[in-house]
């Protein structure tokens, strides 16, 4: 009698059942299938991320009907432990391309195949796995808007027909997916102020189907007003793979709206590519002058500008509002992300990394590639022309892009007596916001001593020295 061919799922950033390639192949020929995730104490932090994490994992295994098995520990072994529990003959994985996912699927690998078994990666996070897109002459791109049309001619598959219809899943014994998820919770960090959205698959397409329909239309013109509801929402779906950016994709046309979300997703994907290429930039400056040769501010004062940005107390409203809706909600709009990230560093004179940490301890959408170049673009170290002679003017960009002061009153209720256009200058009607702060520094003066550091650094990296910092 020939006996059921069993298999292992392995789950990491792919928490969903359709639209999934390993699973389509973990699933053929009937084979059972052992849903498992490992809560890899090395990626369980104390951050909102981890809190959305666990919802994420209990949505799954309320649509595995109870099956999914999740292990605390160690991947390097949980993983080969499991299989040859389940007497499966390969476990199967979405690529992971971050430069830790790589090394530990390299040694589960090992370990593996040292038992007879094998890891079988198909499919990846993104529509086109970082690595693909190249120059001519294989060299990767820098510069995003050539690396959009590669990428865009290069194309992608069409979204994959699989679901979890039909899989013969295989339960085993062992802690139940909701005691984990709620071990998960209580290693998370605080519940953001505001809480958190639905997590899961099912919440993911709802919330695609929602925008498709009432925003994807609009979103070349609303994408950077933070006082509408103009983005899709869609950040923490993908950075679980709740939903996959090649269902996305599939059903997006050529109009205005839809050509700038594609867009947007390329850069998601631009973002990993660059961190495939330079794994030492998630957390070292691409543009290597800005951590050798660019002074920064150290001691107490320092100490007290990061506290005050870190809170939304700067006295410049349309950063507070994002520094408060960061806390509030553990998510903040992208455009106000570019302005909070430029004021830490142009403004107050403070590496992008802390700000970049801060984040990532912060965003329930926390991506290491996305979140580290994003930031090194602002601060002008990293991809792309980003020189560090863009500086965002906090009050000029809040008047642009929320005009009648609507995202500011959300966040800051000390200005809520300050009608319209004025609740971004709050230091012109003192006796109206009377509890707001003032102002830690002068936009205009930071200005000018950012555009001086900047020399100094390229006179101090020119001739091999350090900067003196102040």
């Amino acid at each position: 009698m020939t006996r059921t061919p069993r298999r292992v799922m392995w789950f990491r950033r792919d928490l969903r059942l359709t639209d999934l390639p390993a699973l389509a192949e973990a699933a053929d020929d009937g084979a059972e299938v052992v849903p498992l995730f490992v809560a890899d104490p090395r990626l369980i932090d104390p951050s909102v991320r981890s809190r959305y994490l666990a919802r994420s994992l209990s949505a799954l295994d309320q649509q595995l009907g109870g099956a999914l098995l999740v292990r605390w520990g160690d991947p390097r072994q949980v993983v080969p432990a499991v299989a040859a529990e389940a007497g499966a003959t390969s476990v199967h994985i979405s690529a992971d391309f971050a430069p830790y996912g790589r090394q530990r699927d390299e040694a589960v690998a090992r370990a593996l195949t040292a038992d007879g078994r094998t890891l079988v990666p198909l499919g990846s996070p993104y529509a086109i796995a970082p690595g693909r897109v190249t120059k001519s002459d294989g060299t990767p791109y820098r510069v995003y808007t050539p690396f959009y049309r590669a990428w865009s001619a290069h194309g992608w598959r069409d979204p994959a027909g699989n679901s979890g219809d039909g899989v013969r899943w295989r339960a085993l014994p062992g802690d139940k997916a909701a005691s984990v998820a709620a071990r998960v919770e209580a290693a998370a960090g605080p519940e953001p102020l505001d809480g958190l959205p639905a997590a899961g698959e099912l919440a993911a397409l709802a919330r695609w189907r929602d925008f498709r329909t009432r925003g994807l239309a609009d979103y070349n013109e609303n994408r950077n007003r933070p006082d509408l509801s103009g983005t899709s929402g869609l950040s923490a779906h993908l950075r679980f793979g709740e939903i996959h950016p090649r269902t996305l994709l599939a059903e997006l046309d050529d109009s205005n709206g839809a050509e700038a979300y594609r867009r947007e997703i390329a850069f998601r994907e631009f973002y990993a590519d660059v961190l495939w290429h330079h794994p030492h930039s998630a957390r070292a400056s691409l543009d290597s002058r800005y951590d050798t040769a660019m002074p920064h501010d150290t001691g107490p004062h320092a100490d007290a500008a990061f506290e005050a940005w870190c809170a939304g107390r700067t006295g410049y409203p349309f950063v507070d509002a994002g520094m408060r809706q960061l806390l509030a909600e553990g998510w903040i709009h992208n455009r106000v992300r570019m302005v909070v990230a430029s004021f830490l560093v142009k403004d107050l004179h403070l590496p992008w990394w802390l700000g970049a940490r801060w984040f990532m301890a912060r965003l329930r959408d926390g991506d290491l590639a996305s979140n580290a170049a994003g930031w090194q673009w602002t601060a002008g170290c990293g991809t792309d022309a980003s020189p560090y002679h863009r500086i965002f003017n906090p009050t000029s960009q809040g008047q642009k892009f929320d005009p009648d002061g609507d995202y500011l009153r959300r966040y800051l209720p000390e200005l809520r007596d300050l009608p319209g256009r004025a609740a971004h200058e709050p230091w012109l009607h003192p006796l109206l916001a009377p509890d707001y702060p003032e102002r830690i520094v002068d936009h205009a003066v930071e200005r000018l001593g950012a555009l001086d550091r900047l020399r100094i650094m390229k006179v101090a990296a020119a001739s091999g020295g350090r900067p003196v910092r102040s």
